[in-house]
């Protein structure tokens, strides 16, 4: 069933009690044009607040109108938070991060420099960008049914990126040149509710003095294991682990 995300203003409700939803722009002519939908067909719709609503199809065209069926609470959503901090990285390797991190649970991406990282951005340059990490951060969210739309946030330096990871209740600071703490003990007593912040090097990984200054913030320097993970597989692979560990373990 196709799904779109709206917000609480696009939900209306008739003099019979009965709710409609009404969704415009790039959706309305997905629906219109692309799916080419017809009046009574199903759709589902999640509005931003973790509840979903079966819906059918009323009308077509600039805009289109939906009838609500039913309604629910999402139960797609993780019980953690987890914000993913990820360097710039080259090409489309942080589209591909965006869209795997999305699938994998992450609430949160933020983008930052650090020391190693080949790619510069100017903040004009990165809006931009954020522009379209947030759109695949949507698609990736209606294909794997999400029940919101993960945040792209702006871009950090390395110092701001520590001040806002340090805050969260478990930082994980990715970095391959440790080898006394594990994955598995970082995560050790995290509660299911827990925000997470993951923090991810680029394709050089992080500095000696880097990795320092993250353990002076506070921030937990994590090896993930004997094997070197490229650094948009890494990723996805700590918050897979982060899923298993805090919700389907």
């Amino acid at each position: 069933m196709p799904r779109f995300f709206v917000t609480a203003s696009q939900i209306g409700v008739r003099d019979d009690g009965s709710k409609t939803v009404l969704i415009m722009g790039d959706d309305a002519l997905h629906i219109t044009k692309s799916l080419r939908m017809k009046q009574g067909e199903a759709v589902c719709v999640c509005d931003m607040a973790r509840r979903e609503y079966d819906c059918t199809v009323v009308s077509t065209g600039e805009s289109v109108l939906l009838l609500v069926e039913s309604e629910r609470a999402c139960d797609t959503e993780p019980p953690y938070k987890a914000v993913l901090y990820q360097a710039l990285i080259k090409g489309d390797k942080f589209d591909t991060v965006v869209q795997k991190a999305v699938e994998c649970g992450a609430s949160e991406i933020v983008p930052f420099i650090s020391q190693r990282c080949v790619v510069r951005l100017n903040k004009k340059e990165c809006e931009k960008k954020i522009v379209r990490w947030q759109r695949i951060a949507e698609e990736a969210a209606k294909q794997c049914g999400r029940g919101i739309v993960p945040k792209i946030s702006p871009m950090l330096t390395f110092d701001e990126m520590l001040s806002a990871a340090g805050g969260a209740d478990v930082s994980v600071f990715c970095y391959e040149a440790e080898s006394m703490n594990t994955l598995p003990e970082t995560l050790e007593g995290a509660k299911r509710d827990s925000t997470v912040a993951v923090v991810i090097g680029s394709e050089g990984g992080f500095s000696v003095k880097e990795a320092q200054m993250a353990k002076d913030a506070g921030l937990v320097s994590t090896g993930l294991g004997k094997r070197i993970l490229r650094t948009e597989t890494a990723s996805s692979f700590v918050l897979a682990c982060v899923s298993y560990a805090l919700e389907l373990k």
